[in-house]
């Protein structure tokens, strides 16, 4: 019993470290992807005037939220003849998908949200650790496996918002390369730290 659970501490210990550096690995490289190569800001663009946009953004939404424009509010989706005006503007109109704050905050002040990033990569990478630990896989297949878990995340998020919200094409490419990219080299690092030890 006592071996046991010695063997389970040191098999815990050996997820967390492993996610650990694979959490760091996932976390420099996201830094690379945005800010030494195109990947993180592939369809990202600046309005050509901002000033009227923040004017028209400040007077005509209500406050702090998520809006579709054109939109169509849920209590409406039953009168057909609101549904039927919401049609035909969202045909001939451009679309836009907002993310509201009326209240600013300095885009350059980037400490807090580089923390959040780097917990957020850490424990995600500590859940993928610990599935590729779950199995007697070699270093090629752990390597595989992590990869995929960075496709499967895109498929579960980036598509659906660029099925549904129109986020654009290249936008939602440069979303595949950062996750399924990240992940496999990630998983380069977890594969090995796992490796250690003979399984």
């Amino acid at each position: 019993m006592r071996w046991r659970r010695l063997s389970l501490r040191i098999g815990f210990l050996r997820v967390l470290v492993a996610g650990l550096i694979g959490g760091i690995v996932f976390f420099v490289w996201g830094a690379v992807a945005h800010m030494a190569l195109p990947i993180g800001e592939m369809g990202m663009k600046s309005a050509n005037a901002e000033d009227p946009v923040i004017a028209a953004l400040r007077d005509n939404l209500p406050g702090e939220g998520v809006y579709m424009v054109p939109g169509l509010a849920p209590e409406k989706m039953s009168d057909e003849a609101a549904v039927k005006a919401y049609s035909e503007k969202a045909k001939s109109n451009p679309n836009a998908f907002i993310i509201y704050q009326p209240t600013g905050r300095d885009g350059m002040n980037m400490g807090p949200q580089l923390a959040v990033q780097a917990v957020s990569d850490i424990v995600s990478a500590i859940i993928v650790a610990w599935v590729l630990s779950l199995g007697a896989l070699g270093f090629g297949k752990r390597v595989a496996a992590s990869a995929a878990l960075g496709l499967f995340s895109w498929l579960t998020i980036s598509v659906p918002w660029w099925n549904w919200y129109r986020f654009t094409t290249d936008f939602t490419v440069g979303s595949l390369l950062e996750q399924v990219l990240g992940w496999l080299i990630a998983g380069v690092a977890i594969a090995w730290w796992l490796g250690r030890g003979g399984r």
